[in-house]
């Protein structure tokens, strides 16, 4: 388990925690993907009864969650980052991130996103994260772009 930030919150529009066993279903139907798919649904289930699970929440609504854990190699890594479409373009993901990254305990913080998705690359390139690598064939024609933030001095 990843321990929380001493500030479990910033004021203002956002809060994030760590997920419990109850946030679990609220989080498979907020995603659209965990709604028609098992091993989703499973995956955010077994983050969250692990203590890799994060919520964002927006006057009290959840409204997105992520999943952290040191799998990749000892460091930190980003595995999930999903706000609900609605609260998309507001801060959200920004501050999740944010959150993550204070919890986050490693020297590096690694994350990835598909070549497709360019909200979220243009999120980490704001947040100053680099590119670490690709990796292809993951998803047909769309390859996994690797992105690491260092976190810590002395970790470059």
């Amino acid at each position: 388990m990843i321990p929380s930030p001493t500030s479990p919150s910033e004021p203002g529009l956002f809060t994030v925690r760590p997920a419990t066993a109850s946030d679990a279903p609220a989080l498979c139907a907020l995603d659209a993907l965990a709604q028609q798919d098992e091993s989703r649904r499973a995956f955010i289930a077994r983050a969250v009864e692990d203590g890799h699970g994060y919520v964002i929440e927006a006057k009290g609504q959840v409204i997105g969650y992520a999943v952290l854990d040191i799998s990749f190699f000892g460091q930190g890594f980003i595995s999930l980052l999903y706000i609900h479409p609605e609260h998309r373009h507001q801060g959200a993901a920004t501050r999740l991130m944010q959150y993550l990254e204070e919890a986050c305990r490693t020297p590096k913080l690694f994350t990835s996103t598909n070549l497709s998705n360019l909200p979220m690359q243009a999120l980490l390139t704001k947040l100053g994260y680099i590119l670490s690598g690709v990796i292809y064939h993951l998803d047909e024609n769309d390859p996994e772009l690797v992105f690491v933030k260092y976190l810590r001095r002395g970790s470059a």
